[in-house]
């Protein structure tokens, strides 16, 4: 059976508390900082992320804080997040539940999304 001790994944996870700090919805999943931040961005909103904790299954994972009322810039449909460190990195994306029409001038939420690195299988 594979293992990786907690401390491991810690440390990985530990770079998203550490630099984690905006996310944008996009209207695609980005692939690189400029497609998250720019190219693809419909709003963004300054965010934190706390320490690794035991995954909901197994693994571990950190938390990235909800974000409410941040404003959307682009009028189109949003469908993904991404975090970044907002500056050049791009950590991680992920999938909205479901995708909705954003509005100019109106603002959006996002709740609380768990990354987890799961335990080797």
């Amino acid at each position: 059976m594979a293992f990786i001790a907690d401390s491991v994944l810690d440390l990985a996870l530990a770079t998203l508390d550490t630099n984690l700090d905006r996310v944008d919805i996009t209207n695609a999943e980005a692939t690189t900082y400029t497609e998250a931040t720019s190219t693809f961005s419909l709003g963004n909103a300054v965010t934190s992320t706390g320490a690794p904790t035991n995954g909901d299954t197994d693994g571990r994972k950190v938390v990235v804080a909800a974000i409410v009322g941040a404003s959307v810039g682009t009028t189109d449909t949003a469908s993904h997040w991404a975090g970044t460190d907002g500056t050049a990195v791009l950590y991680v994306t992920n999938t909205l539940a479901a995708s909705q029409a954003v509005t100019s001038g109106n603002t959006w939420d996002l709740a609380a999304a768990d990354v987890t690195i799961r335990d080797a299988a």
